[in-house]
């Protein structure tokens, strides 16, 4: 009776002897492909002559490519993430220049952007007239809420009503209300800037019912919530859809001075 000593263990890992650099170097890039760690392929060589300078322990080796894996992952994840929101264009916190807007305060942005109104699915209402930073600190914070894991979803105010119409015209209105109920964070923008017909404000108020004190929505009006009347013509629908934004909400009013001009000649004097 022979004896296999290609195993240490009944069921247990391969144990393969004499393998030429050359060979464990293509054994190590075919696992990987297999088991689908592209950035341990990509690193391993890399990661090999750090560990001999280094001196690290295989254990230690081991850990440096698994990492390397992992926060690639998240990384890739993080971009996945960010393109599905939708958002058209970017936008950074980083980038947002609070010299030129004093009306919006630092400390609460910075608040926001940690996400806890997000986990607790609370709305978020930003209000100011045009060029005030309204649009920037809304996708900043959407984008920020996907770093962290969250899912979001950008769009208009327009064409999330345009959407919502035409799924009910083709039955499909539960199916596209339950989509965007269950995004982490639904993000509206220029909600106000044209009048919405009953119809279109009522399938509205539908989503913001569906999401209501279980997932966060943040909005950005150019009109104060006295003047919404004008979008919603409906007065008693018109209340119903503030009081759905505004309860539990963080409430930023970014006045009337453009961000953008103020901004633009910021940089010119630097």
């Amino acid at each position: 009776m022979t004896t296999n000593t290609s195993s240490s263990r009944p069921g247990g890992p391969r144990r393969r002897h004499g393998l030429t650099e050359q060979a464990a170097q293509a054994a190590i890039d075919q696992a990987c492909r297999r088991l689908r760690l592209p950035t341990i392929r990509s690193v391993v060589d890399e990661a090999i002559t750090t560990a001999t300078k280094e001196q690290l322990t295989y254990q230690g080796f081991l850990a440096e490519l698994l990492l390397a894996e992992v926060d690639d992952r998240d990384r890739r994840s993080t971009l996945r993430r960010i393109k599905s929101a939708g958002f058209p264009r970017e936008k950074w916190l980083a980038d947002f220049d609070f010299t030129a807007n004093p009306n919006i305060n630092p400390a609460t942005i910075n608040e926001l952007a940690t996400g806890d109104w997000i986990r607790r699915g609370d709305p978020l209402c930003l209000i100011g007239d045009s060029g005030t930073g309204k649009s920037h600190l809304l996708i900043a914070l959407g984008t920020a809420a996907a770093e962290q894991g969250y899912r979001v979803r950008y769009t208009l105010a327009t064409r999330l009503v345009n959407e919502l119409v035409e799924a009910a015209d083709e039955k499909q209105l539960t199916k596209t209300i339950n989509r965007y109920g269950r995004v982490d964070l639904l993000v509206i923008d220029e909600l106000g800037y044209m009048e919405l017909d009953r119809r279109g404000a009522e399938l509205l108020f539908q989503v913001l019912t569906e999401r209501e004190e279980k997932n966060a929505i943040a909005i950005a009006s150019n009109q104060s919530f006295s003047a919404w009347t004008d979008t919603f013509t409906d007065p008693r629908l018109c209340a119903a859809i503030v009081d759905r934004l505004t309860y539990n909400a963080t409430i930023i009013e970014t006045g009337t001075n453009s961000y953008r001009l103020a901004h633009t000649r910021a940089r010119q004097t630097l």
